[in-house]
């Protein structure tokens, strides 16, 4: 492996242990009704994210709320001492992926069946601190 290629994956697993991610697979939501709840949510605070969230009266809100619930978590694990409050944390990225999807036939009239897909996705959230980013901007 050439110098450029090493220094260039020590910089990809530097950056891989400091995001804070949680994902979601196979979840039997389609991807388009995912992905109307989880533009609400992007770029967000965690509190307010989790406020539109708790009061959403979609089904994959709940499904999304659990996730960043476990993204938070994550995050916590990884800045031991540090507060939530005081850290500023918001949703970076999230972005819903297609995944399988189930096909199954239902009886039609006149011996005819017609196909339905049951569609699923795979939901990434991944979190960042807003004070983390202010301090890399002044050292910068």
């Amino acid at each position: 492996m050439g110098a450029r290629k090493r220094n260039r994956a020590e910089q990809n697993k530097v950056a891989r242990e400091n995001r804070c991610q949680a994902v979601l697979k196979n979840c039997p939501v389609s991807p388009r009704k995912m992905r109307l709840v989880a533009d609400l949510i992007r770029g967000a605070d965690v509190n307010e994210a989790l406020g539109i969230l708790r009061f959403s009266k979609q089904d994959s809100s709940r499904k999304l709320e659990k996730l960043l619930l476990s993204a938070i978590s994550n995050w916590q694990q990884k800045n031991e001492g540090v507060r939530i409050e005081d850290s500023g944390l918001f949703i970076k990225e999230i972005f819903v992926n297609g995944s399988r999807t189930l096909k199954r036939l239902q009886t039609a009239p006149q011996g005819r069946a017609y196909r339905i897909r049951k569609r699923s996705n795979h939901v990434t959230i991944v979190l960042d601190s807003a004070i983390k980013n202010e301090v890399e901007n002044s050292s910068n």
